[in-house]
């Protein structure tokens, strides 16, 4: 759908250099979803794996954030290994709905309420990210908590439109569940991609 270099805005890789590869094609279907122009690959242009891979390359840093839509719905494979070649660390953001594919080095799992986490996905998480739209989403976190690894980070975001609403609550959340930490969007904040 679209790709460009800047900030990784969110996670534990907050403010590093980042290179995004947004794929086409989305089935979970999240009503507050922010690229809802994501859902129909068939609205955007093919590129060839070598042409993404060169442009990335022609930029310093060396994360490839391979996200979506929900990336997972394609197979990685010959995308992971030409990124790896160049020498790009790959990771992925993903709702875990489908099985993942290619060789990664990050997995933020932000499992959707719409379509549940495939279990194999959730075991492999890096990183565990929870948007929280409503009080409801901190059992949807402890839930996938219990099913991550033992170095699985845990993260809390608000919603972007709710985000005065559940901040203060993640707040407190976290201060009486000091496992989670804060992710923020911080690319909204300061206006860049």
């Amino acid at each position: 759908m679209e790709h460009f270099y800047t900030l990784q805005g969110e996670g534990y890789h907050t403010g590093k250099a980042a290179y995004f590869i947004r794929l086409g094609g989305c089935d979970v279907g999240c009503t507050w979803c922010d690229v809802k122009d994501s859902w129909d690959a068939g609205k955007h242009p093919l590129m060839t794996t070598e042409n993404i891979v060169n442009i990335a390359a022609a930029n310093k840093g060396r994360i490839a954030v391979i996200t979506g839509g929900e990336p997972a719905m394609h197979d990685l494979t010959a995308l992971c290994h030409e990124l790896h070649s160049a020498g790009f660390r790959t990771h992925i953001e993903t709702s875990g709905a489908h099985p993942l594919s290619g060789n990664l080095d990050w997995v933020t799992l932000s499992p959707k309420k719409f379509k549940a986490p495939l279990s194999e996905c959730v075991a492999a998480a890096s990183e565990l990210k929870i948007v929280v739209y409503h009080k409801s989403d901190f059992l949807w976190a402890e839930q996938h908590a219990a099913g991550v690894g033992p170095g699985c980070k845990l993260y809390l975001q608000p919603e972007w439109s709710k985000r005065e609403a559940v901040t203060p609550l993640i707040i407190e959340y976290i201060k009486q569940h000091p496992q989670w930490q804060l992710s923020l969007q911080t690319h909204k904040y300061i206006n860049i991609p």
